[in-house]
């Protein structure tokens, strides 16, 4: 058995609630994001934190889903209209109930890219997040995918 091995059908994915594919959306992402810091930095612990913070906030999840939106595949925005459509019953602290909705959608989106192992395009998305939060424009961000 792999580390990370899934074991339900693209069937059975596409079947899972919303909010399942955000909920592993939610670690995927944040463990990229952890990983991508720990790569370009030599900051401690609670630094990394900090600068963590800045890109896995809803706020900061939202914007990145709008500027992302033109590149998606037409099952991506279906993945992301499911997404930002289920109702949750989780009240946003800080954050404005349309940016937890559109942070919903986007990590929703990366879970079911996960969960179908389409890691290619998982690794696309995630690196062009990381030049949107570096503020380089979505042309400047998506410039070398294929």
């Amino acid at each position: 058995m792999e580390l990370f091995e899934n074991r339900k059908s693209i069937e059975e994915i596409r079947q899972m609630s919303p909010l399942t594919w955000a909920y592993i959306g939610d670690a995927v992402y944040e463990l990229y994001i952890r990983t991508h810091l720990i790569n370009v930095t030599h900051l401690k612990p609670h630094k990394l934190h900090i600068e963590s913070i800045k890109y896995v906030k809803a706020k900061a999840q939202a914007k990145t889903l709008k500027d992302i939106e033109t590149i998606l595949t037409q099952e991506e925005k279906e993945i992301v209209k499911r997404g930002r459509n289920t109702q949750t019953h989780h009240i946003a602290k800080n954050a404005s109930m349309q940016e937890y909705m559109y942070a919903t959608a986007f990590e929703a989106l990366i879970g079911y890219l996960y969960l179908t192992d389409q890691k290619e395009r998982l690794r696309e998305i995630l690196e062009v997040n990381i030049a949107i939060n570096s503020n380089k424009t979505i042309d400047e961000a998506t410039k070398n995918m294929v």
